[in-house]
């Protein structure tokens, strides 16, 4: 049973920069895609990032240009790099991963994002304050 975790959240100012880490046990990414998701309080979640176990990418509106997906195999490690972070994008940040032998991202593209990941992270926070 694959197993995700989270870290790397925290306090930062707008402008500024965190890394999120999303660890994976328990299988290999090799079977899996990984996507962040965002949720802010009072608020739906929000789409962030997939990555497909080919490497494919693709990132929501408000976050493109400013956000990072990539992969680490050796670390068994999915990462999400914020930069330039503004003030809408607190929330607390998930990590969940989507069998690949059931749904191929490519073929999916934004609307990935409105499906029922298999399995979720317990989620990091991430506050942006001036």
């Amino acid at each position: 049973q694959l197993h995700l975790v989270e870290s790397g959240g925290g306090l930062v100012q707008p402008g500024g920069s965190l890394r999120l880490s999303c660890a994976v046990s328990g299988s290999t990414l090799e079977f899996y895609a990984i996507a962040w998701f965002r949720r802010a309080p009072g608020k739906e979640r929000e789409g962030v990032s997939w990555r497909s176990r080919n490497g494919n990418t693709l990132y929501g509106a408000s976050v493109k240009g400013r956000f990072t997906i990539s992969r680490d195999n050796a670390q068994n490690t999915i990462y999400l790099q914020m930069d330039n972070l503004k003030p809408e994008y607190p929330g607390v940040y998930y990590c969940a991963a989507f069998d690949e032998d059931i749904r191929q991202p490519e073929t999916y593209g934004y609307s990935l994002f409105e499906e029922e990941p298999d399995i979720w992270g317990q989620g990091t926070q991430v506050t942006v304050f001036s």
